[in-house]
């Protein structure tokens, strides 16, 4: 549990799909290490914030911490103007895998699923299911099954049940990492496509500096753990569509690389002690 008052943040983003984290520390109780240590970014509405870093590098607490699933030991986060104390439908987490569907119900059915817990009516509920589902290009397999699905099927039913509650907020962590190169080539760009129309603020986790590059519009490298940190942010300077085959695009890939590199190393070191 956070050790401070709710104060407000330093910036002045407080409206609706802004994220902002200020002076965030992070350990399990039961330990005497830090995962998180003095975190602060913020992240503006309807931009996709990606980040990168190591293994060990603390990507997916951030974002466990930004969807309320743990409290932060010290500091604050504020989301949509509010302070982040739980989970709520405001922001959405899509995970990496899709276990997350119900194998019993159908594509429609899963999307609806959320609002039919809140008690949205039948009618209304499967209205804005279709919609959803149309938005990721699945109104032709509503009436499918996960198991009929493929996996960049699933990963859009995912994508249309946040949709769906028209979550200002989606964190994805690493939700591309499982499907084949080519399925998530079209799946990034898909997205891309997407965030255009209904600006949603993103945060995606990624290992994928190339990923990073085409989806990002801003880029953040965490530093190797523990007590890691936003080591840089980098904004990606050229406009979408992105052609991966750019000199631009490979340029920019080879900074990120190169910083990334580093924290790799010397995760590698605190691992082993040493490289030889």
């Amino acid at each position: 549990m956070s050790d401070s008052l709710p104060v407000k943040p330093r910036t002045n983003i407080l409206g609706k799909g802004r994220i902002v984290l200020q002076d965030l520390d992070f350990r399990f109780p039961t330990s005497e290490h830090y995962i998180i240590r003095d975190l602060n970014f913020d992240i503006g509405h309807g931009e996709i914030f990606v980040l990168l870093g190591p293994s060990g590098s603390g990507k997916s607490t951030v974002l466990n911490l930004i969807a309320g699933f743990e409290r932060p030991t010290r500091g604050q986060i504020w989301a949509n103007g509010k302070l982040v104390e739980g989970p709520n439908e405001e922001r959405i987490v899509i995970f990496q895998d899709s276990d997350s569907l119900y194998s019993w119900l159908s594509a429609l059915d899963n999307v609806a699923f959320p609002l039919r817990v809140m008690g949205v009516g039948k009618t209304e509920r499967r209205t804005r299911a279709l919609a959803a589902l149309k938005l990721v290009g699945l109104h032709r397999h509503v009436d499918k099954f996960p198991s009929q699905l493929s996996g960049g099927m699933k990963q859009r039913t995912q994508i249309a049940r946040a949709l769906v509650l028209d979550s200002p907020v989606l964190l994805m962590d690493e939700p591309f990492a499982s499907l084949d190169a080519q399925t998530r080539a079209i799946q990034q760009d898909e997205l891309v496509q997407l965030n255009l129309r209904v600006q949603r603020t993103i945060l995606f986790i990624t290992h994928d500096i190339s990923e990073a590059t085409l989806l990002g519009d801003r880029v953040g490298i965490m530093r190797s753990g523990p007590d890691s940190s936003i080591k840089e942010t980098i904004e990606i300077p050229f406009p979408r569509p992105r052609r991966r085959s750019s000199a631009e695009f490979g340029k920019l890939y080879e900074r990120i690389n190169t910083s990334i590199s580093e924290e790799v190393r010397n995760a590698l070191l605190q691992e082993n002690g040493s490289l030889e």
